[in-house]
């Protein structure tokens, strides 16, 4: 089987592929993702993801490159970026309670021996609850939602704020493992 790289430095989705079994080297791509231009949500964060992946296989003589972004889309169409410090974190986690919200993930796969390519990308929609100023507080105390956009994590303490999700649950910790899992068997890699 062809050796797997993934162009992230994101510990969730290493987590994610170590939690399948899934052998993997770590190649963290270093691009400026705010130079990355999308008319779209969706083209943005596929965008992002295939800039990551161009940079790592370009740099990797063999194997098949994994990239990812994760967007939180809110219903008026702004993007929640990872908050910058813990007001801001408090703003955004304003802005989702009680409410609805996309989570788009855009995901590249390049293989470096040959070039052959994939893009696609996957949209959940996640519901908060209804949330105290307390709540917010207390959860921004963590440390939890500052390297996280929308700044919330629903892996970890951010499940208590999550009422439903309608979707791929993976994609919302930030990789829809069975959207990757299919499109992987295109480049001889099988997850099973």
């Amino acid at each position: 089987m062809p050796k797997l790289v993934l162009a992230s430095q994101s510990p969730r989705r290493q987590a994610l592929l170590h939690s399948l079994g899934v052998d993997l080297e770590v190649v963290p791509a270093a691009i400026d993702e705010n130079s990355v231009q999308g008319k779209t949500p969706v083209e943005l964060a596929e965008g992002t993801a295939y800039a990551k992946a161009r940079w790592v296989a370009d740099r990797v003589p063999e194997g098949i490159v994994v990239a990812a972004d994760t967007i939180v889309l809110l219903d008026s169409g702004e993007i929640l970026g990872k908050p910058h410090d813990s007001k801001e974190a408090i703003d955004m986690l304003w802005h989702l309670s009680g409410k609805g919200h996309q989570v788009v993930t855009g995901v590249a796969i390049i293989d470096s021996g040959d070039d052959r390519m994939s893009v696609f990308h996957q949209v959940t929609r996640v519901c908060f609850r209804s949330l105290s100023q307390t709540e917010i507080e207390r959860y921004v105390a963590t440390g939890e939602p500052l390297d996280k956009a929308g700044a919330y994590g629903i892996q970890g303490k951010g499940a208590l704020l999550v009422e439903k999700i309608e979707g791929c649950y993976f994609n919302v910790v930030g990789l829809p493992l069975p959207a990757l899992g299919q499109a992987l068997e295109d480049f001889g890699v099988s997850l099973l």
